[in-house]
Protein backbone atom coordinates (compact mmCIF):
# COMPACT_ATOMS: atom_id res chain seq x y z
CA UNK A 1 0.00 0.00 0.00
CA UNK A 2 1.53 2.96 -0.97
CA UNK A 3 0.33 6.34 0.16
CA UNK A 4 0.08 9.66 -2.12
CA UNK A 5 -0.73 12.96 -2.18
CA UNK A 6 -3.01 14.53 -4.66
CA UNK A 7 -4.41 17.43 -5.24
CA UNK A 8 -7.88 17.95 -4.35
CA UNK A 9 -8.89 19.92 -7.17
CA UNK A 10 -8.14 16.08 -9.62
CA UNK A 11 -10.43 14.01 -7.07
CA UNK A 12 -14.32 13.70 -7.53
CA UNK A 13 -16.56 12.29 -5.44
CA UNK A 14 -17.85 8.90 -6.05
CA UNK A 15 -21.04 9.50 -7.97
CA UNK A 16 -22.61 5.73 -7.01
CA UNK A 17 -22.20 6.83 -2.87
CA UNK A 18 -25.51 5.53 -1.58
CA UNK A 19 -23.52 7.17 2.19
CA UNK A 20 -24.97 10.55 3.03
CA UNK A 21 -23.77 13.48 5.23
CA UNK A 22 -25.29 15.36 6.78
CA UNK A 23 -24.04 18.87 7.92
CA UNK A 24 -23.43 17.57 11.29
CA UNK A 25 -21.61 14.86 10.49
CA UNK A 26 -19.52 16.82 7.79
CA UNK A 27 -18.50 19.88 11.37
CA UNK A 28 -17.46 16.54 13.02
CA UNK A 29 -14.86 15.35 10.70
CA UNK A 30 -13.76 19.51 10.26
CA UNK A 31 -13.35 19.53 13.79
CA UNK A 32 -11.19 15.93 13.97
CA UNK A 33 -9.18 17.30 10.83
CA UNK A 34 -8.64 20.22 12.56
CA UNK A 35 -7.59 18.88 15.93
CA UNK A 36 -5.49 15.86 14.51
CA UNK A 37 -5.02 16.41 11.14
CA UNK A 38 -5.61 13.49 8.30
CA UNK A 39 -4.49 9.99 10.05
CA UNK A 40 -5.74 7.92 7.28
CA UNK A 41 -6.13 8.52 3.46
CA UNK A 42 -8.56 8.00 1.65
CA UNK A 43 -9.18 5.45 -1.27
CA UNK A 44 -9.22 6.69 -5.06
CA UNK A 45 -9.54 4.36 -8.09
CA UNK A 46 -7.18 5.28 -11.39
CA UNK A 47 -9.34 8.52 -12.51
CA UNK A 48 -9.45 9.60 -9.20
CA UNK A 49 -12.72 8.76 -8.44
CA UNK A 50 -13.42 8.13 -4.48
CA UNK A 51 -14.40 5.43 -2.98
CA UNK A 52 -13.70 5.37 0.44
CA UNK A 53 -13.38 9.00 2.48
CA UNK A 54 -15.67 11.27 0.70
CA UNK A 55 -17.24 12.50 4.11
CA UNK A 56 -13.21 13.36 4.79
CA UNK A 57 -12.40 14.66 1.35
CA UNK A 58 -16.07 17.17 1.57
CA UNK A 59 -14.52 18.62 4.67
CA UNK A 60 -11.14 19.11 3.48
CA UNK A 61 -12.24 20.75 0.31
CA UNK A 62 -14.72 23.04 2.85
CA UNK A 63 -11.92 24.15 5.11
CA UNK A 64 -9.75 24.83 1.65
CA UNK A 65 -7.64 22.40 1.83
CA UNK A 66 -5.31 22.37 -1.89
CA UNK A 67 -4.16 18.48 -1.36
CA UNK A 68 -5.30 15.20 0.53
CA UNK A 69 -3.56 11.95 1.34
CA UNK A 70 -4.41 8.71 -0.98
CA UNK A 71 -3.98 5.61 -1.68
CA UNK A 72 -4.94 4.20 -5.13
CA UNK A 73 -7.20 1.20 -5.70
CA UNK A 74 -6.93 -1.11 -8.82
CA UNK A 75 -10.67 -1.96 -8.21
CA UNK A 76 -13.38 -1.34 -10.66
CA UNK A 77 -17.11 -2.09 -11.45
CA UNK A 78 -18.77 -4.25 -9.45
CA UNK A 79 -15.67 -5.05 -7.32
CA UNK A 80 -14.95 -0.36 -6.38
CA UNK A 81 -18.99 -0.54 -5.76
CA UNK A 82 -19.02 -3.28 -3.31
CA UNK A 83 -15.62 -1.90 -1.77
CA UNK A 84 -17.60 1.35 -1.16
CA UNK A 85 -20.63 -0.16 0.52
CA UNK A 86 -18.91 -2.88 2.61
CA UNK A 87 -16.38 0.23 4.11
CA UNK A 88 -19.22 1.75 5.53
CA UNK A 89 -21.47 -1.09 6.32
CA UNK A 90 -18.46 -2.92 8.65
CA UNK A 91 -18.21 0.41 10.46
CA UNK A 92 -21.83 -0.04 11.40
CA UNK A 93 -21.84 -3.45 12.51
CA UNK A 94 -19.07 -2.39 15.12
CA UNK A 95 -20.75 -2.05 18.79
CA UNK A 96 -19.71 0.51 21.44
CA UNK A 97 -19.06 -1.00 25.05
CA UNK A 98 -21.80 1.55 26.47
CA UNK A 99 -20.22 1.87 30.02
CA UNK A 100 -16.33 2.18 28.97
CA UNK A 101 -17.12 5.16 26.14
CA UNK A 102 -19.32 6.77 28.84
CA UNK A 103 -16.31 6.58 31.41
CA UNK A 104 -14.10 7.90 28.56
CA UNK A 105 -16.18 11.22 26.95
CA UNK A 106 -16.62 11.80 30.77
CA UNK A 107 -13.10 12.07 31.31
CA UNK A 108 -12.82 13.92 28.20
CA UNK A 109 -15.80 16.79 29.27
CA UNK A 110 -12.80 17.07 32.40
CA UNK A 111 -10.04 18.29 30.13
CA UNK A 112 -10.29 21.83 29.50
CA UNK A 113 -9.01 21.37 26.15
CA UNK A 114 -11.45 18.89 25.31
CA UNK A 115 -14.22 19.88 22.04
CA UNK A 116 -17.16 17.19 21.87
CA UNK A 117 -17.15 17.85 18.02
CA UNK A 118 -13.69 15.73 17.86
CA UNK A 119 -15.47 12.94 19.27
CA UNK A 120 -18.87 13.52 17.33
CA UNK A 121 -21.21 13.33 20.26
CA UNK A 122 -23.33 16.54 21.80
CA UNK A 123 -22.77 17.62 25.77
CA UNK A 124 -26.96 16.04 25.88
CA UNK A 125 -25.44 12.70 24.17
CA UNK A 126 -22.72 12.60 26.81
CA UNK A 127 -24.74 13.18 29.72
CA UNK A 128 -27.37 10.56 28.75
CA UNK A 129 -24.80 8.10 28.34
CA UNK A 130 -23.52 8.70 31.59
CA UNK A 131 -26.79 8.28 32.88
CA UNK A 132 -27.45 4.97 31.20
CA UNK A 133 -24.19 3.65 32.62
CA UNK A 134 -24.69 4.62 36.35
CA UNK A 135 -28.48 3.22 36.03
CA UNK A 136 -29.55 0.60 33.59
CA UNK A 137 -33.24 -0.26 34.33
CA UNK A 138 -32.75 -3.45 32.54
CA UNK A 139 -30.23 -4.81 34.40
CA UNK A 140 -32.38 -3.95 37.89
CA UNK A 141 -33.46 -7.75 39.38
CA UNK A 142 -36.96 -7.79 40.40
CA UNK A 143 -37.79 -9.72 43.52
CA UNK A 144 -39.19 -12.83 43.45
CA UNK A 145 -42.76 -12.75 43.85
CA UNK A 146 -45.87 -14.98 44.01
CA UNK A 147 -48.74 -14.11 42.13
CA UNK A 148 -50.71 -10.99 43.53
CA UNK A 149 -49.53 -9.41 46.79
CA UNK A 150 -46.93 -10.75 49.06
CA UNK A 151 -47.14 -8.81 52.25
CA UNK A 152 -45.20 -5.96 52.38
CA UNK A 153 -44.70 -6.22 48.68
CA UNK A 154 -47.23 -5.78 45.68
CA UNK A 155 -46.21 -6.83 42.19
CA UNK A 156 -47.83 -3.56 39.29
CA UNK A 157 -47.34 -4.83 35.81
CA UNK A 158 -47.61 -1.92 33.40
CA UNK A 159 -48.11 -1.93 29.38
CA UNK A 160 -46.32 1.33 27.70
CA UNK A 161 -45.55 1.84 24.19
CA UNK A 162 -41.99 2.25 23.30
CA UNK A 163 -42.06 5.89 23.54
CA UNK A 164 -43.04 5.56 26.63
CA UNK A 165 -40.99 3.80 28.02
CA UNK A 166 -37.75 5.79 26.81
CA UNK A 167 -39.62 8.83 29.31
CA UNK A 168 -40.13 6.43 31.84
CA UNK A 169 -36.57 5.16 31.87
CA UNK A 170 -35.50 8.61 31.83
CA UNK A 171 -37.15 9.27 35.07
CA UNK A 172 -36.10 6.31 36.47
CA UNK A 173 -32.62 7.35 35.77
CA UNK A 174 -32.89 10.55 36.61
CA UNK A 175 -34.59 9.60 40.49
CA UNK A 176 -31.85 7.12 40.88
CA UNK A 177 -29.06 9.56 40.33
CA UNK A 178 -30.46 11.80 42.53
CA UNK A 179 -30.78 9.02 45.17
CA UNK A 180 -34.74 8.27 44.82
CA UNK A 181 -33.75 4.36 43.94
CA UNK A 182 -32.98 4.21 48.10
CA UNK A 183 -34.96 2.61 50.43
CA UNK A 184 -34.93 1.04 53.99
CA UNK A 185 -38.42 -0.90 52.90
CA UNK A 186 -37.12 -1.62 49.50
CA UNK A 187 -34.81 -3.57 48.12
CA UNK A 188 -35.53 -2.67 44.13
CA UNK A 189 -34.49 0.56 42.67
CA UNK A 190 -37.01 -0.10 40.41
CA UNK A 191 -40.15 0.55 42.18
CA UNK A 192 -38.23 3.23 45.01
CA UNK A 193 -37.06 5.36 42.08
CA UNK A 194 -41.10 5.05 40.52
CA UNK A 195 -42.55 5.94 44.32
CA UNK A 196 -39.56 8.77 44.31
CA UNK A 197 -41.12 10.18 40.83
CA UNK A 198 -44.44 9.73 42.25
CA UNK A 199 -43.98 12.03 45.50
CA UNK A 200 -42.32 14.83 43.20
CA UNK A 201 -45.30 14.80 40.71
CA UNK A 202 -47.49 14.81 43.57
CA UNK A 203 -45.95 17.69 45.57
Amino acid sequence: MKIDTAPISTLTMDPANVRKHSERNLESIRASLNRFGQQKPIVVNKDGVILAGNGTYAAAKSLGWKEIQVVRTDLNGADAIAYAIADNRTAELAEWDGPALAETLAALQNDEDYDHLVAGFTDAEIELLVNAACFNVAEVDAPELADGDREPFRQMTFTVHDSQFEVIEAALRSAKARGGGESVVNENSNGNALAFVCEAFDG
